[in-house]
């Protein structure tokens, strides 16, 4: 969908590219952990600025006028404060008809894609070219609803960050999710995956299964 490429595209611009090591060798995943931190840190300070934006504008009816939200885990305490890395941020691409949101012990079908954040990778002509590399997905191309196949999920089996997500989505919901390594798979690896990974998602929920 054009307004996901439109997304992807400014992402790009934001980043901040790997170098080369000492024996020549390229390495996308040079300080990755930092980077990563970075990224999260200019998504979660867009979506406050644009919050705030709105708030002084609207009020209380501000929600109505901003497509940026940061959610704090549901897994951490919702009475303390926590750092920025206990959210996630969110962007709301399109607002669907649905009025449920699943709970942790409920089943979800949706779509959806993950990237990691953008990096420089080696062609095969021996240049460099960035970036998102995708990690996850479940349709291929351009996303259309209507003719993709979706995934039956668990709310409560997904990490904490995309759990947290998934709870604050009904069915229609289309949006872009930024996780934070601490709320994704932290110092730990997973398949294409590496260790203090930060996670963009689209999502798309189709139907909340309730349990």
């Amino acid at each position: 969908m054009k307004h996901i490429l439109t997304a992807l595209i400014a992402l790009l611009a934001l980043t901040a590219t790997g170098c080369k090591e000492s024996d020549n060798t390229y390495n996308p995943y040079t300080n990755w952990q930092a980077r990563n931190a970075v990224w999260f840190a200019q998504a979660a300070d867009t979506a406050r600025t644009e919050i705030a934006k709105a708030k002084a504008l609207y009020g209380s009816q501000w929600e109505g006028h901003c497509k940026w939200r940061m959610y704090k885990s549901l897994l951490r305490s919702q009475d303390l404060p926590g750092a920025s890395d206990d959210s996630i941020v969110c962007k709301i691409m399109e607002k669907g008809r649905g009025t449920v949101c699943p709970a942790s012990t409920d089943s979800v079908t949706l779509h959806f894609r993950g990237w990691l954040m953008p990096a420089q990778y080696e062609t095969a002509e021996g240049g460099t070219e960035t970036y998102m590399k995708v990690f996850t997905q479940t349709y291929f191309g351009d996303f259309d609803p209507l003719i993709a196949a979706p995934q039956q999920m668990y709310v409560g089996g997904t990490v904490e960050g995309f759990q947290t997500a998934l709870q604050y989505m009904a069915e229609g919901d289309d949006w872009m999710v930024y996780i934070p390594a601490k709320l994704a798979y932290n110092e730990k690896s997973s398949n294409a995956i590496p260790a203090y990974s930060t996670l963009l998602y689209h999502l798309y929920i189709e139907k909340v299964i309730s349990k």
